[in-house]
């Protein structure tokens, strides 16, 4: 009596389990597939006139809709003065590098906004392993001329009367390690020279683990993503895992401020290696700056 009452119990919960899992599959599968457009609003006394940004990041090859058809019609919708994006449009994985999605969604950006392109961690690979990807990293650059993106490898560029864009490369080190290279201010001024006092400082760094050098360099806001708001959100303790391992890291996801200068974490659009999303929505971020009066 008491082996087959075990058995039945073991049964049930073999059952519940299963239910949980495949609940948890077809949820993931949704939200995969329907993101969401979610709206900051930033003020500062630098900004002459109000304006809303719009920050896309990790997409990863993910298309809504034939040709990124939703996206973009989101995109339009929100009527934004510039389109930024933070890195990791493509995936770079030997065999899988593929730039169609990426054209599609840089043209049919390009007819809403100005667009402005800061590198991942895989526009990196593309840069940096030809050995592994050939020609890619020069195919990538024709794609940004062709379609009128202004590219920001380690640049920066003043945008109308009150906006400086720099986007920043940071160096392998910085990604790949459990414990990470800490990164201090000096390492932005070697690679993006002063920040501009005067006008409100835009940065586009694709890992959000270094708030601290950036706001100490002068970024008034930096836009970073990578972490894809940590692939499964729990509610209080936030995203449970980074690419590099990290446990309910807290800078997954979300807006953060430092003396007044502010990051904002996208949760990105796409996934690649771990394709779960729960409780993760992908994220279209509108950033609406106004003046300070």
């Amino acid at each position: 009596m008491e082996k087959r009452q075990v058995y039945s119990e073991m049964l049930c919960l073999a059952g519940a389990l299963s239910a949980v899992i495949a609940g948890a599959y077809v949820r993931s599968k949704y939200e995969r597939n329907h993101f969401v457009v979610e709206k900051t609003v930033i003020s500062s006394t630098k900004i002459k006139e109000a304006k809303t940004l719009v920050f896309l990041t990790d997409l990863h090859d993910k298309e809504f809709g034939r040709g990124n058809e939703l996206l973009l019609r989101a995109v339009a919708g929100i009527d934004p003065a510039l389109v930024l994006i933070g890195g990791d449009t493509m995936v770079a994985k030997a065999g899988l590098d593929n730039l169609a999605v990426t054209e599609r969604l840089l043209r049919g950006l390009s007819r809403i906004a100005p667009v402005y392109y800061g590198n991942g961690n895989h526009e990196q690979r593309l840069k940096k392993e030809a050995a592994v990807y050939g020609n890619e990293y020069r195919n990538f650059l024709g794609l940004l001329k062709q379609s009128g993106v202004v590219y920001l490898a380690d640049a920066s560029v003043a945008v109308g009367a009150d906006l400086r864009i720099s986007g920043l490369d940071i160096d392998k080190p910085y990604y790949r390690d459990f414990f990470p290279k800490q990164m201090e201010r000096e390492y932005l001024q070697r690679h993006l020279g002063p920040a501009d006092c005067d006008r409100y400082q835009i940065l586009l760094s694709h890992s959000p683990l270094f708030h601290r050098a950036y706001a100490d360099w002068g970024a008034d806001l930096s836009l970073t993503g990578h972490f894809h708001g940590g692939t499964i959100r729990v509610p209080v303790l936030g995203g449970v895992m980074t690419p590099q391992f990290q446990l309910f890291q807290p800078y997954c996801a979300g807006t953060f401020e430092r003396d007044g200068r502010y990051m904002i974490a996208g949760r990105g659009l796409g996934t690649h290696s771990v394709n779960i999303r729960l409780n993760n929505l992908p994220q279209v971020v509108a950033v609406e700056l106004q003046p300070e009066r």
